[in-house]
């Protein structure tokens, strides 16, 4: 059990600050601007701390501290280390609106919350709590929505954290580390990676979705001025790569989109003709060389009536002049006729004689 006395405080200074001989203690501490009283085994700040009015850096982590001291005396703090004491709630920081830095990793913090006036900080370090078993940090929205026109710098690491939708309000990130948490939502992490504009470092080994396929590249597709993850540099060459070979990967993506919309429309105009109907098939005939036929595709959109027409009329013609000997065995086996003329093709003849193939 230790508390902080001014003797303390008097001996938490450093070397370069000394007291000089014609000024007093009270005068002396007044002129403090950082205090150095980390592991003392501290568990009470009393009122003493008031009379540091011009202190801007304030170390006490590693101490015994159950809740953070009062400080409203101390409003020129920029920076506050309390990191590794027993604090369970962010309070009494209202009067510190000149804090930059707030570090708090390793207590027993459940909730992040407390930090409404605080729109100058630019690092908030949480990482580490000592949370109830099954229980993850949530976020008080009130108070991450305050912080989030100034927060560059978020540390989360380490407290089982399955999702970080709350934060994708802090658009002014650049380094965001979620260490050891049990996260393993891909596409959750691109939306939220997609607010974040200004993210060029980002930490996130220990989680699930590490795991999963080319998790490397996606991710530097996500954030698109990534420069550092999970510690590793990226590469111009990379990311530039990866940027094209996304891109390339949506354009095909689209094109598969648009011929599936237009699948229906694409296979009625190649497989049924204008007028809707599908196209006939002749029943074995005159023709005996031609047992069945499908309309081709040349005459597609002839309305039915006018081609069979057309068709017995090349029949009529193919059959006329035409002298048919006896049919003669050949070695095979099979009988082949004789003709005196060449078969005429009814199609050659439909392509002329068709008005409506012809200006086609």
């Amino acid at each position: 059990m230790v508390k902080l006395t001014i003797d303390l405080i008097a001996r938490g200074t450093s070397g370069y600050t000394k007291k000089k001989r014609d000024e007093t203690m009270h005068q002396y501490l007044k002129r403090l601007t950082h205090l150095y009283l980390e592991n003392k085994g501290i568990d009470e700040v009393g009122d003493d701390m008031s009379l540091c009015r011009n202190l801007s850096v304030l170390y006490l982590y590693d101490n015994q501290l159950t809740h953070i001291p009062n400080l409203h005396q101390n409003q020129h703090l920029t920076m506050l280390y309390l990191q590794n004491n027993n604090i369970s709630r962010i309070e009494g920081l209202a009067h510190l609106v000149r804090l930059t830095k707030l570090y708090l990793g390793g207590n027993a913090i459940t909730v992040i919350e407390g930090v409404e006036k605080l729109d100058r900080l630019q690092e908030l370090h949480v990482e580490n709590q000592a949370l109830p078993p099954g229980e993850k940090l949530l976020f008080d929205p009130r108070s991450i929505r305050a912080i989030s026109g100034s927060l560059k710098v978020l540390n989360v690491s380490g407290n089982n954290l399955d999702s970080i939708k709350d934060l994708e309000c802090l658009n002014q990130l650049s380094h965001f580390l979620a260490i050891d948490n049990q996260l393993n939502d891909m596409k959750e992490l691109a939306h939220v990676l997609g607010q974040w504009y200004y993210l060029n470092r980002l930490d996130l080994m220990g989680n699930p979705l590490c795991h999963k396929a080319k998790y490397r590249d996606r991710v530097i597709v996500m954030a698109k001025h990534l420069e550092t993850l999970d510690g590793k540099q990226i590469s111009e060459t990379a990311k530039q790569f990866l940027k094209n070979w996304h891109a390339n990967k949506e354009t095909q993506r689209q094109k598969r989109a648009d011929l599936i919309r237009r699948g229906t429309t694409f296979i009625d105009d190649f497989a049924v003709g204008d007028s809707g109907d599908l196209p006939p098939v002749r029943e074995p005939g005159r023709m005996g060389t031609i047992p069945g036929y499908m309309m081709p595709g040349t005459f597609r959109g002839l309305p039915r009536k006018q081609f069979d027409e057309l068709l017995a009329r090349t029949s009529a013609l193919a059959d006329t002049g035409i002298q048919r000997s006896a049919p003669v065995k050949a070695r095979s086996g099979l009988l082949r006729s004789n003709c005196s003329l060449p078969e005429i093709n009814p199609y050659q003849f439909l392509i002329v004689t068709s008005p409506r193939l012809q200006m086609e």
